[in-house]
């Protein structure tokens, strides 16, 4: 199994190829969720990040999103297998989350929210304890916004250095 498999580069591409055509050929189960990108180590554009010849020998597997009642149900087995007690409540709001932001920042928010419902004496993860980590670690959609938002007080940044169209070593220090 390769997850992220557009992260790949040609020359990791070219060995996969020469082992699908081996006689003891394995069963390769790739996972991405791009569309047409660049392969890594090419300036050539293809479907998913992967070479043509090697789509051309795969079966490509469409998936969907997970529905609301999905999220909901993993969830409450993720708790259940990191014994955490939790009200329906707070799985809802878990649901929505992970509705809204993604299933995995969600699932990470169980474990940090058990644990502010152990240092208040609580036998059970509510809501007011979901409310709680959910403000102090932020998903990526958040953390993305305040990024742009403060980018100037970054010692460092990316984007002012693309902003003035300069390439190389760019040290912009805060005012």
């Amino acid at each position: 199994f390769i997850d992220e498999v557009h992260m790949l580069d040609i020359e990791c591409f070219s060995f996969l190829n020469r082992a699908l055509e081996s006689e003891t050929s394995p069963i390769v189960i790739m996972a991405t969720n791009r569309g047409i990108t660049t392969i890594r180590g090419t300036d050539y554009k293809s479907p998913h990040g992967i070479p043509i010849d090697l789509l051309d020998r795969s079966l490509i597997i469409s998936t969907s999103p997970y529905t609301e009642k999905d999220i909901r149900k993993i969830i409450e087995i993720r708790a259940e297998e990191e014994d955490v007690e939790m009200s329906d409540e707070a799985k809802d709001l878990l649901t929505k989350i992970g509705l809204e932001s993604s299933l995995r920042y969600s699932l990470h928010l169980i474990t940090t929210a058990n644990l502010v419902c152990k240092k208040r004496k609580g036998t059970q993860v509510d809501t007011q304890d979901i409310r709680r980590v959910y403000s102090l670690f932020v998903d990526v959609k958040r953390s993305t916004h305040f990024l742009m938002e403060y980018q100037q007080e970054f010692m460092f940044s990316e984007i002012q250095q693309e902003e003035k169209g300069g390439e190389g070593e760019d040290t912009h220090m805060a005012h």
